[in-house]
Formats: C-alpha cells, structure tokens, sequence
C-alpha cells in the first residue's frame, strides 16, 4: 500500500476515534511500520490512538512515542493514585486483589503479583488504566496456573481452528517446558493476531506466551 495512503487512513481513523483528541498526534510510516507521537491528555486516549492505528489496514507495526500531557487540572498525587488504584481492584470480581501490589511513582503505575489466568492479569490492567492523573501502567503480574499443563500445543491447535478469525494453517505452535507457548507464522490482520495469542493464554497451565507472528498480506 501507498505510505501517503496508509497515513491519510491512519489520520482518518484517528479522527472518526471519539476517545482521541487526534490534535496534536502526528503519524510517520515507514514500510508499514507505524510512529505515531505528539501528546494526549489521558492514557486511555493514548491507548485509543494505537488501537485505531492498529485497526487500519496495511499497518504491520506500531512505535508508540506519544506522551501524556494532563490537563490544568491540579496533579492527582502518587498516594492518591495507588490508593484509587487498589480500590478499584478490590471492586473488580474477576482479579484476586488480595495477590497483586501496586506501586505508583510520577503517575506510572506497576502492578506485582501472581495470578492463575491471563485474563485476571489484563483485567487488572484496564482497571488501572482508567483512571484519572495515570501516565502508564508497568504489568510485572506473574501468571502461575493452578492446574498443570496437559496436552497444551493440541489444545491451542484444536482452539485454533476451531476459531472464525484465524487462518490456523499458516500458524506454528510450540510449546516448551509445557507451560510456554511460541507462536509463529502470518497473521491478516491485528485482531487475528490477538485472537490466536488470547486461545494460547486460554490453554491450561500456561505461564508465557512468546508473540512472533507477523501480519502479512
């Protein structure tokens, strides 16, 4: 695709995007691979705009050099941040708040811990995410399984082509130690290639999974 094409999409879709103030992010390509920078006023708008770039297609890569700019609003505190933070953990029934610790310097937020699944260890993460004074969010959460691993590269093969999103031929699994998962080949799109590492992650027992997909036409 035309590099001139592919950034008029991309600013296009930056525009349609409700949650971004695309006014002051600038975007670059350079063979596919996307720079976006500039500045927003919320880390859930700088999430927004990757995603929107991601969404275009032609886009096989994403450098992400936009900062947040909070508004005049005065600046919500370490202290109040984290505690904010561990509320809104404590609320959310699907994270074991209990087993993760956060700690909050300049606005950047890290969560700790271990968990039993993927999906708790991202839960926590959105949940941080939304909240107001955040410049970004360090995910150190371990995931440690409660089952053991059994079957694991059949499982997330079966899960593959099971899957209306993904082209499973293209793809190879390996799996090592049974507990963590490569993926390798070509992918379509950005949303096929999160659909085939969200079925890795769904397999039990797993810990890691290693993304080197490439999105291809």
């Amino acid at each position: 695709m035309n590099e001139l094409k592919l950034r008029d999409d991309i600013l296009d879709e930056l525009a349609y995007e409700p949650i971004v103030d695309a006014a002051h992010v600038g975007v670059a390509v350079d063979q596919g691979v996307v720079t976006l920078a500039g500045h927003v006023g919320s880390y859930a708008q700088k999430l927004a705009a990757i995603s929107a770039a991601r969404r275009v297609k032609g886009v096989h890569g994403i450098v992400d050099e936009i900062d947040v700019r909070h508004s005049s609003d005065p600046k919500t505190s370490d202290d109040e941040i984290a505690k904010r933070a561990i509320d809104m953990l404590v609320w959310d029934s699907v994270v074991p708040s209990d087993a993760i610790q956060v700690t909050v310097r300049d606005g950047w937020v890290t969560l700790t811990g271990k968990v039993n699944w993927q999906y708790q260890k991202s839960s926590a993460e959105r949940d941080i995410r939304r909240l107001s004074g955040v410049r970004g969010v360090i995910n150190n959460i371990e995931i440690e399984p409660h089952a053991k691993a059994e079957n694991v590269k059949r499982k997330i093969e079966d899960a593959l082509k099971r899957h209306a999103q993904v082209e499973a031929k293209d793809i190879r699994v390996t799996v090592r130690d049974d507990s963590e998962v490569l993926l390798e080949g070509k992918v379509h799109s950005w949303d096929e290639k999160v659909a085939v590492e969200n079925a890795a992650w769904s397999a039990t027992g797993v810990k890691n999974v290693r993304d080197r997909l490439t999105i291809g036409s």
